[in-house]
């Protein structure tokens, strides 16, 4: 017995530091097969979903904490989401509108997961965050590449009407997804510096992007790309980096230009561009186009203070609303169309106001909020409030908003201090 109690005794104990970073290798662990996941999303429920319950179950666990600051993000996604289900009541017999909504309450507590995540520890979780994102995008892109080129058995699973769409449903959501892990290579090249591993990559996934023939897409990329290198160029520290960012991104361009001219020299690539580069095709004008059901849904969404319902705008209309702030009313009436659109108007506000600052994760906010930018443009022409990425974006925002509020804090306190990394 004594023998026993003096084992029990000496026996070394876990030291709460080695604890606390095991938990710590755990929660990225997770973070990172999360992230990773997020190119799966042909099925639904996709094992995205199932990691981002894992990762929530994993934060409360460890105690993860809320800041005050996310209290109005919170309240305007609550706010959105009870409005759908004000809308949803009266169409509750539809399963895709029950699922619709589901979906929706899903997506708004990830960006709130993911804003409290990386508001504390940015930089370590911001790392994983973004080999994660790149590995998932050089992943499917080449699988794109693959289906596109007929390298693989089983093509057409990841083709629809001859554009690349990987392993999402929509080229028009596999392209956009690959525009954040590419402008996280921008910023690599023009703030630090050219290595053949970042060019093989951002080559790999602007040819996906492009092949995927998604005019949405190559629009956010461009505005997402120019508001990037804008606000590179404002807040950088000195004359000589300016010009360095200048110089780089003019040979970036002509990179750009390069490979898409290459791409080109294949007659059905350069067929398809030429089709899908107009303006505005058929569907989108016309009796039938959607613009023109976008206008003429206005008058019934006026009448309609609850909204129509989830996926009820298609039976009203025959055609999807293509604009996600109309869909936002259809689907969620008009105190959720405005809670949506706040929560949009909310996020740009706080990105914008931290994007000067001078802090450790600069080179991931800038690239976010230019990212989150570009889709908010988008928004105006395709549905975006399903797409997962957009809420890893808001939650990206508003966590380094809240960092970067909380160092200014610590840095104008006696003896505070910020380290730039």
């Amino acid at each position: 017995m004594a023998a026993y109690e003096f084992a029990a005794v000496s026996r070394p104990r876990a030291r709460p530091y080695e604890a606390a970073q095991l938990a710590g290798r755990l929660l990225h662990g997770i973070l990172f097969v999360t992230v990773l996941s997020g190119f799966l999303v042909f099925i639904e429920p996709s094992p995205y979903e199932g990691f981002v319950g894992l990762l929530g179950l994993a934060c409360l666990f460890l105690g993860l904490t809320v800041d005050r600051k996310l209290i109005l993000l919170i309240v305007l996604l609550f706010v959105w989401n009870m409005g759908g289900l004000v809308a949803l009541f009266p169409v509750l017999y539809d399963v895709d509108a029950v699922k619709f909504m589901a979906i929706s309450f899903y997506l708004a507590l990830s960006a709130i997961l993911f804003a409290c995540l990386f508001a504390d520890d940015s930089m370590r979780r911001l790392r994983v965050m973004r080999s994660a994102y790149l590995l998932a995008a050089m992943i499917v892109s080449l699988i794109g590449i693959a289906a596109y080129f007929r390298l693989i058995p089983g093509a057409d699973l990841f083709l629809l009407a001859d554009r690349a769409r990987g392993t999402f449903k929509d080229p028009n959501v596999f392209g956009p997804f690959l525009v954040l892990p590419l402008l996280f290579l921008i910023e690599r090249i023009l703030s630090d510096r050219i290595r053949l591993g970042r060019l093989i990559a951002a080559a790999i996934i602007v040819t996906g992007l492009f092949l995927s023939f998604s005019r949405g897409a190559w629009m956010q990329f461009v505005i997402s790309a120019v508001l990037m290198v804008g606000l590179l160029f404002v807040s950088a520290p000195t004359l000589r980096f300016r010009m360095r960012i200048v110089a780089f991104a003019l040979i970036a361009l002509m990179g750009v230009a390069g490979l898409l001219n290459v791409l080109l020299t294949f007659d059905a690539v350069g067929n398809l561009f030429q089709q899908r580069a107009s303006v505005l095709q058929e569907y989108d004008i016309g009796g039938s186009g959607r613009f023109d059901k976008q206008v003429e849904s206005l008058p019934a969404l006026l009448e309609h203070p609850n909204g129509l319902g989830p996926y009820q705008f298609y039976k009203h209309f025959r055609q999807d609303p293509h604009n996600v702030y109309i869909n936002a009313f259809a689907s969620y009436g008009w105190v959720g169309g405005i809670a949506y659109v706040l929560a949009v108007l909310s996020t740009l506000y706080m990105g914008f106001r931290s994007a000067f600052m001078r802090t450790p994760w600069q080179c991931y906010l800038i690239p976010a909020l230019a990212t989150f930018t570009g889709t908010v443009i988008e928004g105006f022409v395709v549905d975006t409030d399903h797409w997962r990425h957009f809420y890893l974006l808001m939650g990206i925002v508003w966590g380094l908003a809240i960092a970067s509020e909380n160092a200014r804090r610590r840095t104008a306190s006696p003896g505070g201090a910020m380290r730039l990394a």
